[in-house]
């Protein structure tokens, strides 16, 4: 199964709306004094760079993604002078050391195929005393949604055990990511809970952004047969609550800062 990040009006229905939420209680908890550049590296469709420009008043916000098309999105999205969108890989960026006052992430770590080669870059591109941030959803105990669809996906087919993100992504728990951050030589590293709401309409609010193809449940979804995806809608239907739904999500959010 192949996990494709190119969509992001699909990405946007399916995880973009809460991760919008979560970045804005991630900005302020940063500290970060107003004027400061600002890097968002895996910016994806802007959910992280819309909350440093609403809640952080910074003074240039570089947004940086290896997807064209989540960066269309973003650029359609967040219209304003001190923003500029570019193509880039985390384990590469093209910026001179010491740069940034800020250098974050959003939803990215788990996702990148050597997260210490992307930890050290992040600090590398940190000025002198700046923060280096990130948060990533818990996806073993905290991220309700995803925790009700991958299991009742594995209830259908035990091979889908192996894709559920809760297994593949060890990262996403505090000691790792405090390890990660202290490996990168950041100092006064913490760890804490982002926690917020996600409501559904009903259950086709729930349902049809699994239907989008952008990130590995909706890409589980496209791989399978329309019969057995049916038996997959009918068995979450049937576990979750008629009407209006209430979950929440948790995210680990992880900080530090690069030395003075």
């Amino acid at each position: 199964m192949s996990e494709v990040w190119a969509a992001g009006a699909a990405y946007e229905a399916f995880m973009g709306r809460w991760a919008r939420r979560a970045a804005s209680v991630f900005v302020p908890g940063l500290g970060v004094p107003a004027g400061g550049r600002w890097l968002d590296v895996g910016c994806g469709t802007g959910a992280l760079t819309a909350a440093v420009l609403a809640l952080a008043d910074p003074r240039e916000v570089t947004g940086i993604d290896p997807s064209a098309g989540f960066l269309a999105h973003a650029r359609a999205q967040v219209a304003d002078p001190r923003v500029t969108f570019c193509t880039g890989d985390a384990g590469a960026l093209p910026y001179p050391g010491a740069w940034f006052d800020a250098v974050a992430g959003g939803l990215v770590l788990n996702f990148l195929p050597d997260p210490a080669r992307a930890a050290a870059e992040l600090a590398r591109v940190a000025a002198p005393g700046g923060v280096v941030a990130a948060y990533v959803w818990d996806y073993a105990e905290g991220m309700a949604m995803l925790r009700h669809f991958w299991d009742a996906a594995a209830m259908l087919d035990p091979a889908a055990v192996a894709l559920d993100e809760g297994v593949r992504f060890p990262l996403c728990r505090p000691e790792p990511l405090r390890e990660l951050w202290e490996g990168a030589g950041l100092i006064g590293v913490r760890t804490e809970p982002i926690v917020v709401p996600m409501e559904f309409t009903g259950f086709d609010d729930f349902w049809t952004p699994f239907l989008g193809g952008q990130g590995p449940a909706p890409g589980y979804v496209a791989s399978l047969p329309g019969e057995h995806r049916a038996a997959l809608r009918d068995l979450l239907r049937e576990r979750l609550p008629a009407g209006p739904i209430a979950l929440t999500a948790r995210a680990w959010a992880v900080r530090g800062r690069q030395e003075r």
